[in-house]
């Protein structure tokens, strides 16, 4: 029944992993468009690589954005601008005069009278004429413009821009004309005390709303197009050169066959068509999975991950790329091998990346400049992040990034155009966004930490700060066991730096595996005191009891104190399945005649999965051992070395492990290398001879 149950549970396993791919595949199917696409890939300046083309039925040539543009602008330039004219600033300002000059209705002729009369006429006229605020150069709408359109309510009339005034020209021509009543007149000092300028206001502003209504109804009239191709005519021969008019040709076809959607085409063949190159790129991520890293086949929560942020990725291209006032380069893919990077490896990350930007090249316009330009940050970001415990190495990331991408985009137009002059500084800006949205990473990776229980480096470092609460509490309690966890810690990092491995990780692991040790620390010899041992009050099988506990204790400590799982793997398999052999043979040489159960004398496992947690197995052991000696010299060390590695070998305690041969000469190389300079003898100074 047992092994019923066991098959079963390895089916349930395969059929839960093929769900993942299932799943990926029909959210993908669904995401990627369905519409047929146009078959042929062609680059400016570059030869046709395809067949001899002829038109397929009949369609118009486009024009080019910028014969558009340049139509548009000469359309714009015949508008003549409106400008909005009002009537009530005239009145307003004469009664405003006759105020200030304090005349009476019934005034009879004066020396006020007829200097307010001429005044009066003369502001009539340049309101009349209009009055602008400022100059005509200064007003830019007004450039190569000999006339305005004066609208005053519904009723529109030309002016000539000549006869237009402005406020600083009114007030010259109305101090002139005071001047003249100055020079005819003895008793008109009281003129030089009006204040001219307050009876000056411009009634002439550009009317924007009007004049771009007419700037519109202009435009929207242009023709996008500038010929026709007939059906049957050719367009292209293979091996001639793509050059503008050829380009432009065949832009036109490649729009009006996706307008059309691909007429005569089964949809039944092109859902076909689509599936099977989805299952193919699948179909390779299994096949690199399965050879280079079996391990996130097998585990749910990485295979999840890994196929959850590649969909996200496809669909957030897609989303942006339907909206026409984005550009797809906005997307931060280069986020996409960064974060893999950071929980798996670099292998997989560019792996990944190449399989994800082929999928999103399948609709990205110009699909091998994007592909070309996408590959080449998201590989930049992975090199230059190989790294994530500092916040400027992001920083960093983000920089080189878009160097690339800026870079590549300026080679590729190079090629293409052959010159500067018509570089797109725009793309530029969406290059910028999509580099920035890299810093993103942090907040993420903290995410996904939370929702797969991955953990990052910058986890690692944090966990690793003695003073931690559970660190702190090992060394105010246990301090004999915080120092040899500290020694652990050292040693394994320099083996992993040698061999392989992230040094973090095992760092982390090793300061934590003793944590078990917190609750009975007095019943390890690091932590006692000389002449006080409690295991001298125990039997041998109790005292083993209490030794084995630890890794117990320590596993249920860390799991209470949120410790990530990759850490509390250190704890659970860092004596693996070995013996506690002190007390065995202790109990062995006192009880020769009782039959002996090893298993109470062995720890419960499991055995280290991994190069980090084997590797802090190895270095516990050895410096354990190491500090016992009585005689630390090179050969004896080296011997002490080669024989416990050779006995946990030979006890299977590697077999899970990663490790290679060559990595347990390096270990023992390290090891051997690392011990004697700690253990290194210093030379004895002679005693001052005193008189």
């Amino acid at each position: 029944m047992s092994k019923f149950y066991k098959k079963l549970k390895s089916y349930t396993k395969i059929i839960i992993q093929a769900s993942v791919f299932i799943l990926t595949a029909v959210a993908l199917y669904f995401i990627l468009p369905g519409e047929p696409k146009f078959k042929y890939e062609y680059q400016k300046g570059f030869p046709w690589r395809h067949e001899n083309l002829v038109a397929p039925f009949d369609f118009a040539i486009l024009k080019t954005s910028n014969e558009i543009e340049t139509e548009k602008a000469e359309q714009i330039s015949t508008v003549i601008p409106y400008f909005a004219y009002d009537t009530t600033f005239i009145s307003a300002k004469i009664k405003e005069l006759q105020i200030d000059l304090n005349l009476k209705e019934d005034s009879i002729a004066s020396n006020k009278q007829v200097a307010f009369d001429v005044l009066k006429e003369n502001l009539r006229e340049l309101y009349k004429a209009g009055i602008l605020q400022f100059s005509n150069d200064s007003y830019k709408e007004l450039e190569g413009k000999s006339e305005i359109k004066k609208r005053a309510g519904t009723s529109v009339t030309k002016i000539e821009i000549e006869k237009l005034y402005s406020e600083k020209t009114a007030y010259n021509v109305l101090n002139n004309v005071r001047q003249n009543l100055l020079k005819n007149s003895s008793d008109a000092e009281w003129l030089n005390a009006l204040m001219l300028e307050k009876y000056i206001s411009a009634n002439l502003g550009f009317d924007e709303t009007t004049t771009q209504k007419e700037i519109d109804a202009l435009t929207q009239n242009l023709s996008a197009t500038r010929g026709m191709v007939k059906q049957g005519e050719r367009i292209i021969l293979e091996g001639e050169i793509v050059d503008n008019d050829k380009f432009q040709i065949l832009e036109s076809l490649k729009a009006s066959y996706e307008q059309e959607r691909g007429q005569g085409v089964s949809r039944y063949m092109v859902s076909i068509g689509k599936s099977f190159l989805i299952i193919i790129l699948l179909g390779l991520i299994f096949a690199f999975l399965f050879i280079y890293r079996r391990d996130i086949i097998s585990q749910l929560n990485k295979l999840s991950f890994l196929f959850l942020i590649m969909v996200v990725m496809v669909l957030l291209a897609s989303f942006i790329d339907s909206f026409p006032n984005l550009n797809i380069y906005m997307v931060p893919l280069a986020i996409f091998p960064i974060v893999i990077r950071t929980f798996f490896d670099s292998r997989t990350a560019i792996f990944m990346l190449v399989i994800t930007t082929l999928l999103i090249g399948f609709y990205a316009p110009n699909n091998y400049e994007f592909i070309i330009l996408q590959v080449s940050a998201g590989i930049v970001a992975v090199f230059s992040l190989n790294k994530m415990h500092r916040r400027v190495h992001l920083v960093l990331a983000s920089l080189w990034v878009f160097i690339t991408y800026s870079l590549v985009f300026l080679a590729l137009h190079l090629i293409h155009e052959g010159t500067l002059s018509s570089f797109n500084f725009t793309i530029i800006q969406w290059f910028a966004i999509s580099s920035t949205l890299i810093l993103l990473v942090y907040p993420l990776v903290y995410i996904f930490e939370k929702l797969f229980g991955f953990i990052s480096d910058v986890t690692l470092i944090e966990i690793s700060d003695s003073n931690q609460p559970l660190l702190r509490k090992l060394a105010e309690q246990a301090p004999g066991t915080f120092q040899h966890s500290m020694q652990i810690a050292n040693l394994a990092e320099e083996v992993i730096l040698r061999i392989g491995g992230n040094p973090f990780l095992v760092r982390a692991g090793a300061l934590y595996h003793d944590i078990g040790k917190i609750g009975r620390p007095n019943f390890f010899i690091e932590n006692q005191a000389a002449g006080m041992n409690p295991h001298d009050r125990l039997e041998h099988l109790k005292s083993a009891e209490v030794i084995i506990e630890h890794v117990h204790n320590g596993v249920k400590m860390a799991q209470k104190h949120n410790l990530p799982e990759p850490i509390i793997e250190f704890i659970a398999t860092h004596h693996g399945t070995t013996k506690a052999n002190y007390f065995f043979l202790k109990h062995q040489q006192e009880n020769p005649d009782e039959l002996i159960d090893e298993k109470a004398f062995i720890y419960p496992g499991p055995l280290p999965r991994s190069k980090e947690a084997a590797v802090v197995m190895l270095v516990d052991g050895i410096e354990a051992a190491s500090r016992s000696m009585k005689e630390k010299t090179h050969d004896n060390l080296k011997g002490l070395i080669g024989k416990m590695i050779d006995t946990k070998i030979a006890d299977r305690q590697l077999d899970d492990s990663d490790l290679t041969f060559r990595d347990i000469d390096t270990i023992k190389a390290t090891l051997l290398e690392k011990l004697i300079n700690i253990y290194h003898i210093r030379i004895e100074y002679p005693d001052e001879k005193k008189k």
